[in-house]
């Protein structure tokens, strides 16, 4: 069985699966620090009680926001949490005194979707979550594609493709940068959108931009699905409305990706941290 941990900005989900992808055990803590120290000890402990409780010395896998830079070790870009430019993995094993295998959150969502959730039997996948950020991962064959700097699929950082007049520049991002199209496709810019101009014409809008940020991805990686989660993934409109835009935009004159909400919802990013180790492992 395996031990899948979804690190947010608040919280700490666990999650057992044995190796059919059935839940044995489930458990949420909420930070009693921000202090990193406390922190670590809280995601150390949480970790073995659920060990003791339905899996001693199984495997163990992290999703969060963010990444773990391969060179320095560092955990980069997981602004809200404790644990961001801090050495996680390594500080983390030392005190369960094992591997523990890490990845993106929207890896790992792309992950669960893919083996066993709406992308099941997809050889290329891409798993988009739009929340209150807008996040990307990729899966090939059933393996998450990391890239040389820990980064593929991060759709969110790059600008919008086809701006218009009056969407250039752009935001700015959290990241600093403008026009990125975060700033156009996650739950608070449709909101600020709403606020200006009303739902209707919000949504218009919103869907177009999609359409334009899905295309791209389109062509460059051509996915046999895109899978969608986070809160905007319960607009309905987003799968009556973005296909048929999609052909404005994609190099192809008539592309078929599905767009299809995500199976497991919101449990597929503590899914398929689990599901960073193989469900069979040798010996």
């Amino acid at each position: 069985m395996r031990i899948g941990v979804d690190v947010g900005g608040t919280k700490i989900a666990v999650v057992v699966l044995d190796s059919d992808g059935g839940e044995r055990l489930r458990r949420r803590l909420e930070y009693p620090s921000r202090e990193y120290g406390a922190a670590l000890k809280a995601l150390a402990e949480e970790i073995r009680a659920a060990e003791e409780e339905a899996c001693e010395g199984c495997s163990v896998g992290i999703g969060m926001p963010g990444f773990v830079d391969p060179e320095s070790g560092l955990v980069e870009n997981a602004y809200n949490t404790p644990y961001n430019k801090k050495p996680l993995k390594r500080d983390l094993e030392k005190l369960l005194g094992k591997e523990t295998r890490f990845a993106n959150d929207a890896n790992c969502f792309a992950l669960s979707e893919a083996v066993d959730g709406a992308a099941k039997g997809a050889r290329v996948v891409f798993g988009a979550i739009l929340g209150t950020g807008a996040g990307g991962g990729i899966v090939v064959g059933g393996r998450v594609i990391e890239g040389r700097h820990g980064t593929a699929g991060e759709w969110g950082h790059v600008p919008l493709p086809w701006m218009t007049e009056d969407e250039h520049p752009g935001p700015r991002c959290t990241c600093g940068r403008l026009g990125c199209i975060e700033q156009f496709v996650s739950g608070p810019a449709k909101n600020r959108e709403r606020d200006r101009i009303g739902e209707e014409a919000a949504m218009a809008r919103y869907v177009d931009r999609l359409a334009r940020a899905f295309a791209m991805i389109i062509n460059v990686l051509d996915p046999d699905v895109i899978v969608v989660g986070g809160g905007m993934s319960k607009h309905e409109e987003i799968y009556a409305q973005v296909p048929p835009l999609l052909r404005k935009y994609t190099y192809h004159p008539a592309p078929r990706t599905p767009i299809l909400p995500a199976a497991h919802g919101d449990a597929s990013g503590v899914r398929g941290a689990a599901m960073l180790w193989p469900a069979h492992l040798p010996g």
